[in-house]
């Protein structure tokens, strides 16, 4: 194996294009205090790996990457149901992505 990023992902067949990594921002009260140290959560494309990531993360927002973290949420069923119905959240994959000192992301104008 070489090592190019890029190279496992040919050999499986499977390439994802940039914008098909990134799914949506995760905006939590953790996430928001991450934020203020320049770490900033998304939830990524579960066959997505850290190169992707970046290479995403610096195209949509013109910022340079210095790492990227990833983990495996599963959605867990609830001990105690409301109602009839009871719910699983969907498991999701999530990447922690640190930029460089000076560089910003918004996510929201105005706030």
């Amino acid at each position: 194996m070489s090592n190019n990023p890029g190279s496992s992902e040919r050999q499986r067949g499977k390439v994802l294009h940039s914008y098909e990594v990134l799914r949506r921002p995760v905006v939590t009260e953790k996430s928001t205090m991450l934020a203020a140290q320049g770490k900033y959560v998304f939830e990524v494309a579960p066959n997505s790996n850290k190169y992707q990531i970046k290479e995403a993360v610096e195209r949509a927002f013109e910022v340079t990457v210095t790492a990227v973290n990833t983990s495996n949420e599963r959605g867990r069923r609830p001990r105690l149901r409301t109602g009839r119905r009871s719910g699983t959240p969907s498991t999701y994959k999530k990447a922690i992505v640190t930029v460089a000192e000076g560089d910003e992301i918004e996510f929201f104008e105005g706030v």
